[in-house]
């Protein structure tokens, strides 16, 4: 498999595949990256066009795990290099890479993916081979998607330790806007209202709930707003529902100053989100499940974990 880019996912995914036993090679736009990854034993190079003529003669996957910003140039590079290669990417959005890939590299067998999976640093150094285990990992199911690439971009999943979750793209850009790119606003707003003020009492006294709450703004500025802003529609929803939240919550405490109902809301919430994280584990068959049957699985919580 062929990775454009090496950052934290990228990166991650390089050392992840040659831990699976795959032949990985990558590319870095960074001289700087490339030259850490080699230095750690692995084939990155800056030569993108060089990597997709050995992906093309090897019938190699191209996983994209570039910013959302650097997508169209590195589209054009694989029209132009690759142009029917089987490919996927880790991209934060769906709905905005399908399009780019249809304008950009029809030609290409393309099937979207997105491993829910990350930290708050970036670059080749914060990458780990482990990084994938036990993650959710998005493998786009909208209907005439390609089975024999899905099935390739599901087993690359498995190989790295994570779960499937089969989706609509755009279903999975209205799941990520609620627990991925809001979060991301709160964090910088609630690290925003920690600040303020003309002393430091505040930040002196913030222990592990703000740190939690604001681990995510320690990202670098230009990844959140490349991954939030390009998924604009469905995070507006997200935000209006969060305003609509804090709005009736902001009257509860005005009137009466009671916040039971928010306050109990979100812990019901939680628990759901932590029964969640062990969800029911199906097999499928390989090539047999239409994609309807797959976007089900998702829906309902589920995983796919294997073929049957």
């Amino acid at each position: 498999m062929c990775v454009i880019g090496t950052g934290l996912i990228g990166g991650s995914l390089v050392r992840a595949a040659d831990k699976a036993g795959r032949v990985v090679w990558g590319t870095s736009a960074s001289e700087e990256t490339a030259a850490q990854a080699r230095a750690d034993g692995f084939d990155v190079t800056t030569d993108a066009d060089a990597a997709l003529r050995r992906a093309a003669e090897a019938d190699a996957l191209v996983v994209l795990a570039v910013p959302l910003p650097a997508l169209d140039g590195v589209l054009r590079r694989v029209d132009a290099v690759a142009p029917g290669c089987r490919l996927t990417d880790a991209v934060s959005v769906k709905v905005a890479v399908a399009d780019a890939v249809a304008r950009l590299a029809p030609r290409a067998r393309y099937v979207g993916g997105h491993p829910m999976a990350g930290t708050a640093e970036s670059g080749w150094s914060a990458g780990n081979g482990e990084l994938f285990t036990d993650a959710a990992w998005v493998v786009a199911a909208d209907d005439g998607v390609d089975l024999d690439v899905w099935a390739d971009v599901a087993e690359l999943a498995w190989a790295c330790g994570a779960r499937v979750v089969p989706a609509a793209a755009d279903e999975h850009d209205i799941a990520v806007a609620r627990v991925s790119h809001l979060p991301h606003l709160f964090a910088a707003v609630l690290a925003s209202v920690g600040a303020a003020g003309d002393d430091d009492l505040a930040l002196a006294l913030a222990a592990s709930s703000f740190a939690d709450g604001t681990r995510v703004a320690g990202t670098r500025p230009e990844l959140v707003l490349a991954m939030c802003e390009g998924n604009r529609d469905a995070l507006l929803a997200a935000v209006d529902d969060a305003l609509g939240r804090l709005g009736a919550m902001r009257g509860a405490l005005a009137s009466t100053g009671g916040l039971a109902a928010t306050v109990r809301a979100g812990h019901e919430a939680r628990l759901r989100w932590a029964a969640a994280r062990n969800p029911r584990r199906v097999r499928v068959r390989r090539g047999r499940a239409t994609p309807a049957e797959l976007r089900e699985i998702g829906r309902r919580g589920e995983a796919v974990v294997g073929w049957a």
